[in-house]
């Protein structure tokens, strides 16, 4: 028999932009439980962002990962023998996780100086609907809208 569920740990808010979806980005960010580093990064990519596009750095943050969160992903399936990509919805918690993941991934992936430059870079792209972590997304969605055709297997 299976253990009990995992309970979903409470996040506190970010102590300067009082949001907890600030807090779960800077978790997704931190290397080594360095979690001031981590803040200091993207407190520093908010004030270029902001700089950059002349608007609320954080508002642009959330229209930046709004515009790379996915809607649909596929999954791969045996049927008899043979395996079917297929496509799902995704749970709305896991769907912001996967955004964050990518806008992380894909800034540490561009050629700039620092770390605040490169995801400050990819913010900006991102929520002007541009760059690789929205690439992902289209291609995402994409393989979804491709293997159509074997949603009535879902599970």
């Amino acid at each position: 028999m299976r253990k009990a569920r995992a309970k979903k740990r409470v996040l506190l808010p970010d102590p300067i932009y009082n949001d907890t979806l600030v807090t779960r980005f800077l978790n997704n960010l931190m290397y080594d439980g360095k979690k001031n580093t981590a803040s200091n990064i993207f407190h520093e990519a908010i004030a270029v962002v902001a700089k950059r596009t002349n608007e609320d750095g954080v508002e642009v943050w959330k229209k930046a990962l709004a515009n790379i969160t996915p809607q649909v992903e596929v999954r791969s399936r045996r049927v008899g023998g043979a395996t079917f990509q297929i496509p799902s919805e995704i749970r709305p918690d896991r769907k912001v996780s996967m955004g964050m993941k990518w806008l992380i991934l894909y800034a540490r992936k561009r050629n700039e100086k620092s770390m605040a430059q490169k995801l400050a870079g990819e913010i900006v792209a991102a929520a002007k609907e541009e760059g690789a972590a929205f690439k992902k997304k289209e291609d995402v969605h994409k393989m979804a809208e491709a293997n159509k055709a074997f949603s009535h297997f879902r599970f």
